[in-house]
């Protein structure tokens, strides 16, 4: 089956991106380098093309305590534009997917989806939508979607786009009329960086994206840095930190799973959480530059006691480090292990997740 391409597609092509299969889509992973790229949001504002996120529409009276019943944060009497992160659960506690919940208006929510698992997704949604009364639509040919990232992003999209945007708090959206028609502009990203994300028709993503850049003042961004940066801040990738065999408990989400809520998936993660974690994912920090990458196993004891999920050397720390899944008694901190790469083991520690600071706008 042929990869699918998102409304920037082309213009990727022009710039000269890399491009390479994601999720069932032909995406930029680079355009100069994942390092220039990395530094531009860090340090001023890169814009990434997002159009291969899926997103769902649920409305209808039954519309809050539905997306209670799907999801393990809690929603209950949201404020209109406030945002949720939060994951679907199997009855087994395992993990359908990550994703964010816009509660857009009374009985409106806006769900915004991996691109890998939309169909998965979307399948699981409508099942499920079948005991409540709410429709479900899905939307995700309907948008494209830029995330524009880094700390010159408020200002940026104030005066180059002439969106208002700086009131938005972290973790809210709201809607409003440009050339006719209706965008919607959250506070979010996936960077660790204060930046805003924008969805609105096909021909809206390219004038914003034609804009941005014709700035001279936004770096395009590939699939590169997105990794690279969600990764140094901790911030789970689902196939990687999140699976449908890991649970956000195993995962360290549990700050996003609402235990005295009823949802799909409750007794498997309240049986986890009162029995305790057998294993969990952590950081780890190698003492040498060789770089653990995923599936590497982690060592110690002279045994196997984990696998690597995620692992660079940071390109904002310069440090060689990764997450892991480690069986529980390893998970403390500073336990001594160890991560085999190729023939050779090389020692490590265990640390926090967040290998660099959050900058998030407060």
């Amino acid at each position: 089956m042929e990869n699918k391409r998102t409304c920037l597609y082309d213009k990727h092509v022009a710039l000269g991106a890399l491009i390479s299969p994601f999720g069932g889509f032909d995406m930029p992973i680079q355009y100069s380098n994942i390092v220039d790229e990395h530094n531009a949001v860090r340090q001023a504002c890169g814009v990434f093309d997002v159009s291969h996120m899926g997103e769902v529409l649920v409305t209808g009276a039954e519309s809050e305590k539905f997306v209670n019943h799907i999801f393990t944060n809690d929603v209950t009497g949201a404020p209109d534009g406030k945002i949720y992160y939060g994951m679907m659960c199997h009855p087994s506690g395992g993990v359908v997917d990550d994703l964010l919940v816009y509660k857009m208006a009374p009985q409106r929510y806006f769900l915004v989806i991996n691109a890998s698992n939309i169909d998965k997704d979307v399948a699981w949604i409508m099942e499920h939508a079948k005991a409540f009364d709410v429709v479900v639509e899905h939307q995700s040919d309907k948008y494209g979607e830029v995330a524009v990232q880094g700390p010159k992003t408020e200002e940026i999209i104030e005066r180059v786009l002439g969106i208002p945007c700086k009131e938005l708090a972290f973790y809210t959206c709201k809607e409003l009329e440009y050339n006719g028609e209706t965008i919607i502009i959250s506070r979010t990203g996936y960077t660790g960086e204060d930046g805003f994300e924008l969805y609105g028709s096909h021909a809206f993503t390219n004038e914003v994206w034609d804009k941005l850049l014709a700035s001279g003042e936004v770096k395009p961004c590939g699939l590169g840095c997105r990794d690279t940066l969600r990764f140094e801040v901790g911030l789970p990738l689902y196939g990687d930190e999140l699976t449908d065999d890991i649970t956000p408990l195993e995962a360290g989400l549990g700050i996003f799973v609402k235990l005295e809520k009823d949802f799909i998936g409750k007794e498997a993660l309240a049986a986890q959480k009162s029995e305790g974690l057998k294993r969990k994912i952590v950081g780890i920090e190698l003492k040498d530059k060789a770089i653990p990458r995923h599936g590497y196993e982690v060592e110690a004891d002279g045994k196997v006691v984990g696998v690597v999920t995620t692992g660079y050397n940071s390109i904002s720390t310069g440090k060689s480090v990764c997450m892991a899944m480690v069986d529980i008694e390893y998970a403390k901190l500073d336990t001594e292990v160890a991560v085999r790469i190729r023939k050779k083991v090389f020692p490590g520690v265990v640390t926090k997740k967040r290998f660099y600071d959050k900058n998030y706008k407060k």
